[in-house]
């Protein structure tokens, strides 16, 4: 491997239940880049995710700052690998603001109460991802959109290099979709290496690179405008897709199945 990565994995594989679900999978990401996984249903999307999170055993190893995961002490890693997880349940009593502040724990001594850094950082990830207004609020009173803002502010606060998403788009409308395009923008600008699972193919074709992956493999690693990543994509998704470029970015648009009609 290259010096400098900030993700990094040789798996041999997965299994959930004994059953192997990845298999044979060697990637590296890296600084100031967003990579965006990309695959049909059931392709091992989420369980690559979580493996590169160290929450999934798998057979073979996963670097992070070319260091291996399961050297790190659990709250450096906090610090250095910010997660946020799929359909996340629980802390509806706590407060907006308290659910965002639990990003700062890795920063914290124990029972600490938060300091004036802790409070700037929340507050700076909260308006970042526009929910400043309802920190008063239970996470439970709020609607799902609502809801999916407040857990990314979470993870933005740890302010860790390496910031790990599933399904970060979930329940959010097209504009703060749009919002939460800029951030990631801005994330990777900032150095940060973000990786997230999307189902959205056209705003995933906006990423600095696509990990195309079916049946437990990767099945490419590419920019979103390589002629060999649209092959991929073609492929995986059985050629029912569409991509065209619109003032020089890639959409892609579902393609009706051919069928004989009798």
């Amino acid at each position: 491997m290259r010096a400098g990565a900030a993700l990094s994995a040789r798996i041999r594989e997965v299994r959930l239940q004994r059953c192997p679900v990845l298999g044979e999978i060697a990637l590296e990401l890296r600084p100031g880049r967003w990579c965006a996984i990309v695959g049909p249903n059931g392709a091992g999307k989420s369980t690559l995710l979580r493996t590169l999170a160290g929450l999934q055993p798998c057979d073979g190893e996963v670097r992070l700052m070319e260091r291996p995961l399961a050297d790190w002490p659990a709250k450096a890693r906090a610090r250095t690998l910010a997660w946020l997880g799929q359909g996340e349940n629980g802390a509806d009593d706590l407060s907006a603001l308290d659910v965002a502040m639990l990003g700062r724990l890795p920063h914290q001594a124990w029972l600490a109460a938060p300091c004036d850094a802790d409070r700037a950082a929340v507050e700076a990830a909260m308006r970042r991802t526009q929910c400043w207004e309802w920190k008063d609020r239970t996470l439970g009173s709020l609607s799902g959109g609502e809801r999916q803002r407040v857990l990314l502010a979470r993870a933005l606060a740890v302010q860790a290099p390496v910031l790990l998403m599933d399904e970060p788009l979930a329940h959010l409308d097209p504009p703060h979709q749009a919002d939460w395009l800029q951030t990631v923008r801005a994330l990777a600008a900032e150095g940060v290496a973000v990786v997230s699972v999307l189902h959205e193919l056209s705003i995933a074709l906006q990423a600095d690179e696509l990990l195309v992956v079916a049946q437990g493999r990767v099945r490419h690693h590419g920019a979103p405008g390589d002629p060999a990543t649209h092959a991929a994509l073609q492929q995986v998704f059985e050629h029912r897709l569409e991509l065209i470029e619109v003032e020089g970015r890639w959409l892609a648009l579902p393609q009706t199945a051919k069928e004989e009609i009798r």
